[in-house]
């Protein structure tokens, strides 16, 4: 070592052919017809004779050269080839880069999203991309830890206890098809459970007084929104499906013929069953008015920016605000739980049909759930004798007026 100097390296000019100015010990400098100057290392490992790149001048000085060209003779005297070294370590930084929180994320996304309803999709995408990877999605998955994830759900905490404990679950999830996949070594998120506060389920807000709920329904009847949206909220409590359902719902589950709804396996919120929903005749005039607005297209409730796409969430609860039902005393879900304590307590309804009506899991006698189409002609008339009630109020407060 000791033959170059800084000065000469500087001065070092071009040729027509590239050369070497050399330093001692297998390092030189190279340097090209362009103009551009390398520092260079040749070594022998196994009987072969190589070379490694060290980095260009002025980038690496003279001085780092020699200190990188060191490591490299270091690494030689152990029976390490630098050169191999360097490749695994490039290949380590990529497969690392398919490693971190945010590339395991959303490669569980698009595996595991695929088939779960649009509402479910986008409530998990906005916890990942608004909670989680802006906290955590550097750091690789063996990196991560508990403490980590407490600090990333302290932060959606603050905001949202419910919120929190869903981030929990979300990335519990994750953390167990990274350990699927070989990149971390167990699901901590379990470990957080008494870390975060207690949430306290509570119900959808429903009005359930049967004369609140008649001016409710005839305050849906005056509404000057969309018809889209109006309709989409007539028809809510006369069919008791989930929001979701009923805004994604299409023209193919409509069955003009038998006068009924037929939901496949896999549409419902439970999965593993089919759904028929029989039509009352209040339930066939809305559907059949939409027909007419939208019967070119897919959706029964399209949305206001196409008609090709389905109703947005906040179509039907900005409507409820509108005309100065908060969400604190009803919500679009509250439909389902003002149908059935109505129908319940006022007009006396069979409440195994009503759980049935609600797709909730029902058994009979022998302990056997009831498929899609039991007590089919029973739950037809339970949900005439409703719409006809609705009906009724509403004209007694008409009257009243």
């Amino acid at each position: 070592m000791g033959k170059l100097t800084a000065t000469a390296v500087q001065k070092a000019k071009p040729r027509e052919r590239g050369y070497k100015l050399t330093d001692g010990a297998g390092l030189y400098l190279y340097v090209l017809p362009s103009g551009g100057r390398s520092w260079r290392l040749d070594y022998r490992y196994g009987d072969k004779r190589k070379t490694l790149t060290l980095g260009l001048f002025p980038r690496v000085s003279l001085a780092e050269a020699r200190s990188l060209a060191d490591e490299a003779h270091s690494k030689l005297a152990k029976g390490i080839d630098p050169a191999i070294e360097r490749k695994v370590q490039k290949a380590t930084a990529y497969l690392n880069s398919d490693e971190t929180f945010e590339a395991v994320a959303r490669e569980w996304a698009e595996m595991n999203l695929a088939d779960k309803s649009n509402s479910h999709k986008t409530r998990s995408m906005a916890l990942l991309e608004n909670d989680l990877i802006p906290v955590l999605g550097g750091i690789p998955m063996r990196d991560l830890n508990a403490v980590l994830l407490l600090g990333a759900l302290r932060k959606v905490e603050s905001r949202s206890v419910d919120m929190a404990h869903r981030a929990r679950v979300l990335a519990g999830q994750i953390l167990r098809y990274a350990v699927a996949t070989g990149r971390a070594e167990r699901d901590f998120s379990s470990d957080l459970r008494g870390a975060l506060r207690t949430h306290h389920k509570s119900h959808y807000p429903a009005i359930t007084d049967p004369k609140a709920f008649a001016r409710l329904m005839l305050a849906i009847d005056y509404y000057d929104g969309t018809m889209t949206v109006r309709n989409a909220l007539k028809i809510a409590p006369l069919l008791m499906l989930r929001p979701g359902e009923l805004r994604h719902m299409t023209w193919e589950y409509v069955n003009w013929e038998l006068e009924q709804l037929e939901f496949p396996v896999g549409y419902m919120k439970r999965k593993d069953r089919a759904q028929i929903v029989p039509l009352s005749t209040q339930a066939l005039a809305i559907l059949r008015e939409q027909q007419r607005f939208n019967g070119r297209f897919s959706p029964v409730f399209p949305s206001g920016h196409g008609r090709r796409r389905c109703m947005s969430e906040n179509g039907m609860r900005a409507a409820l605000r509108n005309m100065g039902y908060a969400n604190s005393v009803h919500t679009v879900h509250g439909f389902r739980a003002s149908a059935r304590t109505i129908m319940d307590e006022v007009l006396g309804e069979r409440p195994d049909l009503l759980e049935a009506q609600l797709h909730h899991m029902v058994r009979d006698s022998t302990g056997r759930a009831y498929n899609r189409t039991s007590h089919l002609d029973a739950r037809r008339e339970m949900l005439q004798r409703w719409a006809d009630w609705i009906d009724a109020q509403k004209c007694k407060l008409d009257a009243d007026d």
